[in-house]
């Protein structure tokens, strides 16, 4: 049987224990649940972490377009959420995610985390794996 995330549907008391930042925000961290590298880092608010955790896929906070962003909406590379864990001050949130068709990035990569720092200066090291006007039609 393959593991999922517990989708028994969570009381808001889980909520209640993260440290919310001024704006009512947790920086949220996509982890890839098989290999352990960091995909992404979102922003979640109450509303995004409950409708995570009920609904089994990883639901942000868009700061930008002010509004609930469900990763994979527009692309299709959704992240079905296997795990999430907060941290020891209570102030970040972890998902272990399986990244469906695995491109993580709006960019077209992997990972968000692409650019490398070497000799002082930032390069970029992963391929694009698919153009983004061919994603974001």
């Amino acid at each position: 049987m393959e593991e999922t995330l517990t989708q028994a549907k969570p009381t808001s008391g889980f909520l209640d224990q993260v440290r919310w930042n001024s704006d009512d925000l947790v920086p949220a961290i996509a982890q890839d649940f098989k290999s352990g590298r960091v995909l992404m880092m979102a922003w979640m608010n109450r509303e995004s972490l409950a409708l995570t955790a009920s609904e089994g896929y990883a639901v942000y906070w868009s700061r930008s377009r002010k509004g609930l962003w469900r990763k994979g909406e527009s692309s299709g590379f959704l992240q079905k959420v296997r795990e999430i864990r907060l941290d020891c001050d209570g102030d970040t949130v972890l998902l272990l995610v399986e990244q469906e068709g695995g491109i993580a990035c709006h960019t077209g990569r992997s990972s968000c985390f692409y650019n490398l720092l070497q000799d002082g200066d930032w390069q970029v090291s992963q391929p694009v794996l698919q153009d983004p006007k061919a994603i974001y039609k």
